[in-house]
């Protein structure tokens, strides 16, 4: 694991930085596993203050490469990952693991004993070495497509 990782909270100065890895991933990792056209619809933020009052009103982690924003997870009150992003052109360094262990570290200091996450095609196999287990198969619309993914979970205890 890349030891320049630094996991750090995520600030409302990080809305922009982590719009910019959110679509970059999409358009640039997960076109191999959706359509053109599935990825035009997924990757769009309409409402930046939207994007930042959500990533602002829960835990929420930034990753870190001497002093670059690089990925980004964060945590729902219900136990929810709900975003974990990493910028394309710094995969395979252990940045997603090294948010996810935040992540679960955060969740056990608040008594979860589930945590879950609606993982896409592409993230599903990095759940699964993580511990996660698919419960169903799910199709969302987003702006007139269905995308296909996964409903994960992790158990603890």
């Amino acid at each position: 694991m890349d030891e320049r990782i630094l996991i750090r909270p995520y600030t409302p100065a990080d809305a922009d930085a982590t719009i910019d890895i959110f679509l970059r991933a999409i358009r640039e990792v997960s076109f191999k596993d959706y359509s053109p056209p599935q990825i035009e619809a997924w990757a769009k933020v309409e409402d930046h203050g939207l994007w930042a009052e959500r990533r602002i009103s829960r835990p929420a982690w930034i990753a870190e490469i001497d002093g670059e924003p690089v990925g980004f997870s964060d945590l729902t009150a219900e136990g929810c990952v709900d975003m974990m992003f990493v910028h394309p052109q710094f995969q395979g360094l252990g940045i997603a693991s090294r948010l996810l262990n935040t992540v679960e570290a955060e969740a056990l200091r608040l008594g979860f004993t589930r945590i879950y996450t609606e993982a896409s095609r592409t993230a599903r196999p990095f759940f699964e070495r993580r511990g996660f287990r698919v419960i169903s198969r799910q199709t969302v619309e987003k702006r007139g497509q269905s995308l296909e993914n996964f409903l994960m979970e992790k158990l603890y205890g």
